[in-house]
């Protein structure tokens, strides 16, 4: 059960990624916040065993978000390049087993379609997001599928905002 509620906030942070498609989106480190009812069960969970979710997300190739009081922060890089693209390259890493098709821009308004085929993820979704200044935005995710057998269907909202021109060790995305 514990494991289905990191997936929705896994998503929705790389499915911030993909709001580098407005062109005037400032490069540089940005403070991504998803929240979802989900993510409230996360202080219940033994360290030990938030221990090997956050292995479980390292194998998806992400870092595990800090989370607290039902929201997960995390931090990305977004360069001038990817914020200059008009289809990043990381939309079509299908590392985590889930891809986005249908990725559409009009204005500051994003929208995806989530599908994910694998053994460990295995659902279809939508994300939406709107830059609302070159330094922020928001966003909602649903999905409606199964991690690892769980059912799940769930939705978070996400937003974003800069925070520096200086990545530093952040990930880039």
């Amino acid at each position: 059960m514990y494991k289905k509620f990191l997936f929705l906030p896994l998503i929705s942070a790389c499915a911030f990624n993909a709001h580098a498609l407005e062109n005037n989106m400032r490069p540089g480190l940005w403070e991504i916040t998803t929240t979802s009812g989900l993510l409230t069960l996360a202080e219940q969970i033994p360290p030990d065993q938030m221990q090997n979710l956050a292995k479980l997300a390292k194998q998806y190739g992400f870092d595990m978000p800090a989370i607290k009081n039902g929201a997960a922060s995390s931090k990305a890089c977004i360069t001038r390049e990817m914020a200059e693209q008009k289809i990043p390259p990381y939309l079509h890493d299908r590392q985590s087993g889930c891809e986005a098709r249908n990725a559409m821009r009009v204005e500051n308004r994003y929208s995806a379609d989530l599908v994910c085929a694998s053994d460990q993820i295995n659902g279809q979704g939508k994300t939406e997001a709107i830059l609302t200044t070159p330094e922020s935005f928001t966003g909602q995710t649903q999905f409606k599928g199964s991690v690892r057998g769980v059912a799940v269907d769930e939705r978070a909202n996400s937003s974003g905002r800069w925070i520096s021109d200086n990545c530093g060790t952040a990930s880039m995305r």
